[in-house]
């Protein structure tokens, strides 16, 4: 994850972003006297659904919430990183980012410490919330960040990245559309299926290469366990240990069989999204939000939710969740109690139960979960093999892990070999260990 910029680029970022800025709602623009509290978000498919809630919340309280958007994630990312600099953030914010950006947010004054509000009353917000969705908003005793033990953020929605499989086209290819692959062997024979079909295989924005760093970690859980995977974060276990070959090699395995569409490499999620919305693709990865998008581009698109199909019994496949989507508190905001208000307001089963019928995400309260669509429940089921890099207490180098998501892209298109990655991304590694000693 990127370190802050230095001045003379924030002042740029500033220059560039001042009219985008001014487009957004104008702040404190409730009645003269009325409390205002000002909420910065990127939820594009979210913000009808912000506003009602807002509306309701005024004319409960008088206290006048402006959910203000900016979209796309970069150029909020851009927004709240400028804000933050110039001591301008707004009294609810987000943040986009790996646990150490959070951590500097922290750790420069901007994020309040939730803690004793949590657990006041017997733990009683505490209590509402799935613990995976705590999880990426806690900092736990003798953190590697130096962070003060607690949490600092409050998760609005809880998430599961999985694939997603056509129905009618899976029927089309001779498999039982009630029975997705449950083996690695068994997506392999779908993936012959598809290149004598000449259909598309799977889709995903793994152009943005985090996608692909999400599927390669469910692999390497599977076939090392978690404990072999943070021992090689923490730099006691090699990228050219045989393990992690054969985690490299998967990628290939699944281009030969016919299992990854072409052009996967350098797709967009908005793309992969619209292919497997139009019932063009066999399968998607995706992420739990993607129940809402594919209802508005395709209503009637018959599909299931399933898990990697798992190559080894050894150890559990496990996929990306927890926490989607988290609010902070500003600590320098003059409304923190109000806001802090609001978020208790927010969280509660009610006005979860209100989210996730509007918008399809996953709530993140415990008790709002009865009611799911049935999609939506698929992507639920598996909440406690559910793993995030946040919740690991150890983080990769940015350096190692854009070498090795390039790298698996360099596989799929056959100009590098799974041993081949494994020395180059290790070279990486080392010189990123060097610069710490």
């Amino acid at each position: 994850m990127r370190r802050f910029v230095s001045p003379c680029v924030i002042f740029l970022c500033f220059s560039l972003i001042v009219s985008f800025i001014g487009c957004g709602p104008v702040a404190g623009s409730g009645k003269p006297g009325q409390p205002t509290i000002r909420v910065w978000h990127w939820m594009t498919d979210r913000e009808p659904t912000f506003q009602k809630l807002a509306k309701k919340y005024e004319e409960m309280t008088g206290v006048r919430v402006e959910f203000e958007l900016y979209a796309p994630s970069d150029a909020y990312s851009q927004k709240v990183r400028a804000a933050a600099q110039g001591m301008t953030l707004p009294d609810v914010f987000g943040l986009l980012g790996e646990k150490r950006d959070f951590s500097s947010f922290i750790k420069a004054g901007h994020i309040l410490d939730l803690t004793a509000y949590m657990e006041e009353n017997n733990n009683a917000w505490k209590n509402t919330f799935f613990a995976k969705a705590l999880a990426v908003n806690e900092f736990p005793a003798d953190n590697i960040y130096g962070v003060k033990p607690g949490f600092y953020g409050v998760p609005l929605d809880v998430m599961t990245i999985k694939m997603l499989y056509n129905k009618d086209l899976f029927k089309s290819l001779g498999f039982n559309p009630q029975r997705p692959p449950a083996t690695f062997a068994e997506l392999l024979e779908v993936g012959k299926k598809i290149k004598e079909a000449n259909t598309l295989g799977l889709v995903s924005g793994w152009g943005e290469i985090w996608m692909i760093d999400c599927f390669a970690n469910n692999y390497a859980f599977n076939i090392m366990g978690k404990d072999k995977v943070l021992d090689t974060i923490r730099g006691k276990v090699p990228y050219t240990d045989p393990d992690w070959i054969k985690v490299f090699g998967l990628f290939k395995e699944l281009h030969e069989a016919g299992v990854f569409a072409n052009g996967l490499v350098t797709m967009v999620n908005k793309t992969a999204e619209q292919l497997f919305a139009n019932g063009r693709a066999v399968f998607a990865f995706n992420g739990s939000w993607c129940v809402n998008v594919y209802k508005e581009m395709n209503p009637d698109l018959n599909y299931g939710v399933m898990m990697p199909p798992k190559v080894s019994d050894k150890f559990p496949m496990m996929v990306w969740g927890g926490a989607g989507s988290s609010l902070m508190v500003n600590a320098r905001s003059n409304k923190r109690e109000e806001a802090v208000k609001f978020l208790k307001w927010l969280t509660d089963k009610e006005q979860q139960a209100f989210l996730a019928g509007e918008t399809n995400n996953l709530p993140s309260n415990k008790d709002s979960v009865s009611k799911l669509p049935e999609i939506l429940a698929q992507f639920s089921r598996d909440m406690e093999q559910t793993t995030h890099p946040n919740t690991w207490g150890v983080s990769e180098f940015p350096a190692v892990i854009e070498a090795l998501d390039k790298g698996i892209q360099s596989i799929i298109i056959g100009e590098s070999t799974p041993e081949q990655l494994a020395g180059y991304v290790q070279n990486i590694k080392e010189r990123e260990l060097a610069k710490k000693r």
